[in-house]
């Protein structure tokens, strides 16, 4: 299984900001569903947002509702991941992910194709 994509992210203050961002290379990233996901030490993978590239529609995990916003630009292959008010609860390893559109992909991330390398991002005073 191929990892063509990146993720870069960081240390933020609780009620910051931070902005994910997933490139990917020799391949469209747009051709199904493209998700974020993260995973905290001793919990389970969990999904954080997710688009529908055929129509846009895009969905979020309860915990990420009104403080993470998932967008894309399909000219650069790219996706984002715009995270506000950030909690120490949102501290884990951030991953994005692509593959087909359907079943619990956007959920759990099983089906997905390609997934980035992960990012950690931690969310500490």
């Amino acid at each position: 299984l191929r990892s063509a994509a990146g993720v870069w992210g960081g240390l933020v203050q609780p009620g910051g900001s931070l902005r994910l961002t997933c490139t990917a290379s020799g391949f469209s990233l747009y051709y199904g569903a493209i998700a974020w996901f993260r995973q905290a030490p001793g919990k389970e993978r969990e999904g954080v947002s997710c688009i529908n590239s055929s129509d846009g529609s895009t969905y979020y995990a309860d915990s990420a509702k009104g403080r993470f916003t998932m967008s894309g630009d399909k000219s650069k292959n790219t996706v984002y991941l715009q995270m506000n008010s950030l909690k120490p609860g949102d501290t884990a390893v951030y991953y994005c992910a692509t593959g087909p559109w359907g079943g619990s992909s956007c959920y759990n991330g099983n089906g997905m194709d390609y997934w980035g390398k992960g990012t950690q991002v931690t969310v500490s005073s």
